[in-house]
């Protein structure tokens, strides 16, 4: 009676010739990444976010994930990249924009606001999501953007859980099609698999100075999911990296007057 290995042996030769490839699993490939211009994060992230993919930056509010979206903006932009910004919630600053280092001639700012739709003649709420994700959807299609970030950090997760996989998995064909990075801010992650990398910020503590004055702030990032890592297309396991890194971002007000 033959046994598992020389069955599988004779399945093997047996499709060799009519299917090469049938048995053999696609390797994966590694894919090409941006920095983000913070030296902690390249170092684990593989050298920075990928390009051509989504890329999901969660965290509660303060936890360092606009900062770490807009450093990734400001490396592109300076580099005469063009960007998008799509603002569900009306919230960027630009002056703290330029003051990261975004070069605003070079970043297409998307506000979105309450409005109503006229269909066939009859008018509905049009929403700031639906409206935040007809932009990104249109600027995904029309390609020629380095990145593209959708902030999604002030959405109610009820609602932004209802983005259906659908659009994300549409948003991850046309960010390929067009080497566009994807960037999602949100407070959970909402692309899911169609994220090629899922990144958890986390605040850890602030320095103050005299009392009133804010001098920075120290965050945390870890890499929750990793789609694409260096290593595994040759075969060779990947380096070890720490779980997490840490990074401080500088600035300074008095915060007397944020309380």
């Amino acid at each position: 009676m033959p046994t598992a290995s020389s069955l599988r042996r004779q399945i093997e030769q047996d499709l060799e010739g009519r299917f090469p490839a049938a048995l053999t699993p696609a390797p994966r490939t590694i894919r090409e990444v941006a920095s983000t211009g913070i030296d902690a994060a390249d170092e684990l992230l593989d050298g920075g976010l990928p390009v051509g993919a989504i890329s999901e930056i969660t965290g509660p509010a303060s936890s360092g994930r606009t900062t770490l979206a807009l450093s990734f903006v400001a490396r592109r932009t300076t580099e005469a990249r063009q960007c998008a910004w799509v603002d569900v919630n009306d919230a960027l600053d630009p002056e703290s924009a330029a003051a990261n280092g975004v070069n605003l001639k070079q970043l297409l700012w998307v506000r979105c606001r309450d409005a109503v739709q006229k269909l066939s003649g009859k008018t509905r709420p049009w929403t700031r999501l639906d409206q935040a994700l007809r932009a990104t959807d249109l600027l995904l299609q029309a390609g020629g953007f380095a990145a593209i970030v959708i902030d999604l950090a002030d959405t109610a997760p009820e609602h932004a859980s209802r983005i259906p996989l659908a659009t994300w998995f549409r948003y991850r064909q046309a960010a390929d099609r067009t080497r566009c990075s994807l960037l999602v801010l949100g407070r959970l992650a909402y692309a899911q698999s169609s994220a090629a990398l899922a990144i958890e910020c986390a605040p850890l503590r602030s320095e103050i100075t005299g009392g009133m004055v804010l001098r920075g702030f120290t965050y945390q990032v870890r890499s929750g999911r990793q789609r694409f890592a260096p290593g595994i297309a040759s075969g060779r396991p990947g380096i070890r990296k720490p779980p997490a890194s840490t990074w401080s971002a500088g600035t300074a007000w008095e915060a007397g007057r944020r309380a």
